[in-house]
């Protein structure tokens, strides 16, 4: 059973100012919530396009998303690949080379069901086999990392990744536990992190293994080095007037989000009576939202893993 609640979902959707007639495109599927509600916007000349590497994501959407027809292409694949995907949909327009569409939605981070079903390994909660892939087909897998990579590369990703301040002891506790024997499971894995702390920290600020396991799960599938890509993509792929909607859920990937979309905003320096710009430094994009927008109240009672969440919106011009 894929059960999922979607965050911020009107909010990410009404920020795309979807058109009956328009192609949008959602590159994180997952619980197909966006999705759905895209897709009830559109006309019989609309078009979704979702994407996900996830297997047990798309047998859901399958089902959840059937009764749209074609107006939905579902399409494996890891959303790094956005504009190779774009180009090869005859649907999708091109300019100079260049698809174009009219909205593009990340909704980033894990699904619940990839947390809640203990055997995909991402969860400290469960114990399961060492994996954490969002792409049960990819080949790198959190035992690969935490049993064969060397110990300075282990306390990076957990420092870099996870924000784990205690990378380094947790690092050579690994490294001097695997000595003995392989580390296979998520529960030994835990028990070697809660071990690495000390104890005046354990006792507050959650679960000791929440920051070593995200920096693990961001490691194993690239996260930000795909987000990268893809926002850059999205960026080129919007048509004019056509906007991204981005989720994120920590701050390395705001942080990604923000830089990326300032990069595309204009500096004009023409003086302000000027009708049009014509020094040139217009950008490419616009901020619908200077702040990121956040869960009110309400969601947050309902769904008390939205509490992270941030909306940033910008506009292609």
């Amino acid at each position: 059973m894929f059960h999922h609640i979607t965050v911020l979902k009107e909010e990410a959707t009404e920020g795309l100012h979807v058109r009956e007639d328009g192609i949008y495109v959602d590159c994180t599927l997952g619980g197909a919530g966006h999705s759905a509600l895209i897709a009830s916007r559109l006309g019989s000349q609309g078009r979704l396009i979702a994407l996900d590497q996830d297997d047990w994501a798309l047998d859901n959407a399958k089902e959840k998303l059937a009764a749209f027809g074609d107006k939905v292409i579902l399409v494996k694949t890891n959303f790094r690949d956005l504009e190779e995907v774009l180009r090869a949909l005859p649907m999708v327009p091109q300019k100079d080379g260049i698809p174009q569409v009219d909205g593009i939605l990340f909704d980033l981070g894990v699904s619940s069901p990839q947390f809640d079903e203990g055997e995909r390994g991402f969860s400290y909660n469960h114990d399961a086999p060492l994996d954490m892939r969002m792409d049960r087909g990819a080949e790198l897998t959190a035992a690969e990392i935490v049993n064969t990579w060397p110990e300075q590369e282990i306390a990076r990703v957990l420092f870099r990744y996870g924000e784990e301040k205690f990378s380094r002891r947790i690092a050579g506790k690994i490294v001097e536990r695997r000595a003995v024997r392989p580390i296979n499971s998520t529960g030994e894995l835990a028990d070697i992190i809660k071990e690495a702390i000390p104890a005046a920290t354990r006792r507050t600020g959650g679960h000791p293994a929440k920051r070593s396991f995200q920096g693990l799960r961001i490691a194993v599938n690239d996260e930000l080095g795909a987000f990268e890509e893809a926002l850059h993509a999205a960026v080129r792929c919007l048509a004019p007037g056509g906007r991204v909607s981005v989720i994120t859920f920590h701050s390395l990937e705001d942080r990604i989000c923000k830089q990326i979309l300032n990069s595309y905003v204009g500096r004009c320096t023409c003086p302000p009576d000027f009708p049009l710009c014509v020094c040139g430094g217009e950008g490419q994009m616009k901020l619908i939202n200077r702040k990121p927008l956040t869960p009110g109240e309400e969601e947050l009672t309902l769904n008390p893993r939205a509490r992270s969440a941030k909306l940033r919106i910008a506009e292609k011009l």
